[in-house]
């Protein structure tokens, strides 16, 4: 039976809801998994996804997030895999929304350019704060504004180190795969726009987080 314990100013969740959410997951990376669109690509997108949930599992007994956390986390990696299933390039939400509501999306807004990738990094700064104020709030007791601005800078920070390693995966394995994994879809400013997005979705979901936060306490 879930409970919850207050760990400074987070409430973290105990009990069997992460292990769901892990089960969940796993279930659904193995779908997407089993004939994704370009099986090089959908290897090298799960590489860091990989490291990340282990170090998730290795790291449970001495740093738990809440549940709140736990359910971001857990959206934004579902996320990421439908991405990787279909090359970021290649998702066809606009063809979903138009069967589901008849709206032709691209049509409408006049839009070319495949921008699920953009929503994902916008989703990045969303759905990762919570786990990553959680962090510093356990790790490095940040008071006053800094308490605000680390996480952002955090999120900022390592969505630019993310588009050096696209970047350098993209100029070793180069050809098809290079760019299905760089997704720049011809942008120049591609890295620069990401990072942006990264960023707003930092702020937003720092500011939601805060709330509820306050709201529970």
């Amino acid at each position: 039976m879930a409970s919850a314990t207050r760990d400074g100013n987070t409430i973290v969740g105990t009990g069997h809801y992460p292990l769901w959410l892990l089960i969940v997951f796993l279930l659904w990376t193995a779908a997407l998994g089993i004939a994704p669109h370009f099986r090089q690509d959908w290897l090298l997108e799960n590489l860091l996804v990989l490291i990340a949930v282990a170090l998730l599992i290795w790291n449970y007994q001495r740093l738990r997030f809440s549940n709140l956390a736990y359910t971001a986390m857990f959206v934004f990696f579902c996320l990421h895999e439908v991405g990787a299933h279909y090359t970021y390039s290649e998702v066809p939400y606009a063809h979903w929304l138009q069967l589901l509501s008849g709206w032709d999306m691209n049509a409408a807004l006049g839009v070319e350019r495949n921008h699920f990738d953009r929503a994902i990094h916008f989703g990045y700064g969303l759905l990762l704060i919570p786990a990553i104020a959680e962090l510093l709030d356990a790790r490095a007791r940040l008071t006053g504004i800094w308490r605000q601005i680390l996480p952002v800078m955090f999120v900022m920070s390592n969505s630019e180190v993310y588009e050096l390693i696209e970047w350098q995966a993209a100029e070793f394995f180069g050809g098809e795969l290079g760019q299905a994994y760089l997704g720049s879809q011809g942008d120049i400013w591609d890295a620069q726009k990401d990072t942006a997005m990264a960023l707003m979705g930092a702020i937003v979901g720092l500011v939601l987080y805060r709330l509820i936060m306050r709201c529970r306490s």
